[in-house]
């Protein structure tokens, strides 16, 4: 009863800290340019066209296919959607009309996101959960636009957990992908780090090296303990500044070697959340200063509801858990991909893979060879031949395609070989299954 007692006193005393606002506020600024760059970057490089607009079939994450752009909006309507989320994103960052900012950035970014499932990346989904956080937290009550126009929303204090529940989310972020690593091909085989390393041979200066094997040990296993101890180096003030540069060269070198977006952008800036309330207040007080932010100051603590607190402890134990769902399947996860997703699982294999599918009329037994290449892109059929849901998702699109042009009773079949970090190929599925009769779902695929 006395460690029950002293516990309920703990938490009791900590759900009635505070803190300065100054770090959600700089977070903000950080997060909301962030996603103006990465926005800015998409449009320029004409991705919206070449993801969105071009492609014949878009591919769907389960229970989400309903969710279509071009279909729905048209061409215009897309590139209006990029529009508002650029939009959006200003809004937040520089705290203008936040609530309205917050929830429009969200919904843009996460129904964009939604949109085919080929383009999944870590950050992606990183930044729609962080997108979807604000949205509940105070982060316009200091150094914002909002401010200036009615000083009266201005706070100094929140509750600490406030400032917690992010830096928490980042951990969660480095230590799932750190635990990720720890597996045979990566640890014991350096796989597939032993694959990439040699393609960055004619680097200069240190190109040679790469073709080393004790290098691609040396990344693996520091890759490893970088993420799994990353968040407590952080979190540790003596420890912290070194961490900080530790993370900012780690990044700067895994995004400069390999493709990975803004993910290494967005987290070395992300995890100055982790620094003091002073480095926070120096930074608002500056940009107050610069843009004449001062408004009124007010000593009063910022009180939010009761339930936002639940909210965000459910959002922690869903993400503490939904990672693991991947033991729920058999066989592995690398192979199978079942479980992979929404996991922080970064940069673990090399898989290439062939799919070729069968078309055959029912009524005629005529069949023939499909020619991917007419309803995809290069990117999506790399992807599609290794994942078994695009795979089915695939199936069912050719069913109904080629019943459309006459086909009676279609059947699909497709024979799909795939590598996995640089191992003979193999048949991922049974070459003699009619895949249109095969409904997805969220159990094993055979």
């Amino acid at each position: 009863m006395d460690i029950l007692n002293r516990l309920k006193k703990s938490v009791a005393a900590y759900s009635n800290s505070t803190q300065s606002i100054a770090p959600l506020a700089v977070f903000r600024i950080i997060f909301g340019a962030c996603v103006c760059f990465s926005t800015i970057r998409f449009m320029w490089l004409g991705w919206i066209h070449e993801q969105y607009i071009e492609p014949h079939i878009h591919f769907h994450y389960f229970g989400f296919a309903w969710v279509k752009g071009v279909e729905y909006v048209g061409e215009i309507g897309v590139y209006a959607m990029f529009g508002l989320l650029l939009l959006a994103a200003v809004g937040v960052m520089i705290g203008a009309w936040y609530r309205v900012s917050s929830v429009l950035m969200f919904l843009t970014f996460t129904y964009i996101e939604l949109l085919d499932i080929t383009y999944y990346l870590n950050h992606y989904y990183f930044v729609s959960i962080i997108a979807g956080m604000l949205i509940f937290l105070p982060a316009n009550r200091s150094c914002s636009v909002d401010v200036r126009r009615n000083p009266a929303l201005r706070f100094e204090q929140i509750p600490s957990w406030m400032i917690d529940v992010l830096k928490v989310q980042i951990a969660l972020v480095y230590c799932f992908a750190g635990i990720a690593k720890i597996n045979a091909d990566w640890l014991f085989h350096a796989l597939p780090l032993s694959i990439w390393l040699p393609a960055h041979d004619q680097l200069p200066l240190v190109g040679e090296y790469f073709r080393q094997p004790w290098l691609a040990y040396l990344f693996s296993w520091s890759g490893m303990l970088f993420d799994c101890s990353i968040p407590f180096f952080l979190l540790w003030h003596r420890t912290r500044v070194a961490a900080f540069c530790t993370a900012v060269a780690f990044h700067a070198i895994t995004g400069w070697m390999f493709q990975i977006g803004v993910f290494p952008l967005v987290m070395s800036l992300a995890i100055l959340i982790f620094f003091s309330e002073n480095f926070h207040l120096r930074i608002v007080d500056w940009i107050e200063r610069m843009h004449r932010f001062r408004s009124r100051s007010t000593t009063a603590v910022y009180s939010s509801p009761r339930f936002i607190a639940y909210l965000f402890t459910l959002h922690i134990v869903f993400q503490l858990l939904f990672p693991w769902r991947y033991l729920l399947y058999p066989g592995n996860m690398f192979w199978t991909e079942q479980g992979y997703r929404f996991g922080w699982r970064v940069m673990l294999m090399e898989k290439a893979a062939t799919a070729t599918f069968t078309m055959r009329d029912g009524a005629t037994g005529r069949e023939g060879i499909v020619d991917n290449g007419e309803f995809l892109n290069t990117h999506q059929e790399k992807q599609m031949a290794m994942q078994p849901d695009m795979i089915l998702e695939y199936a069912h699109f050719l069913a109904e395609h080629y019943k459309a042009q006459g086909v009676a009773d279609p059947m699909v079949r497709a024979e799909v070989y795939v590598t996995l970090n640089a191992r003979p190929s193999k048949l991922l599925i049974d070459p003699n299954i009619d895949l249109s009769k095969i409904e997805d779902g969220w159990s094993h695929k055979t």
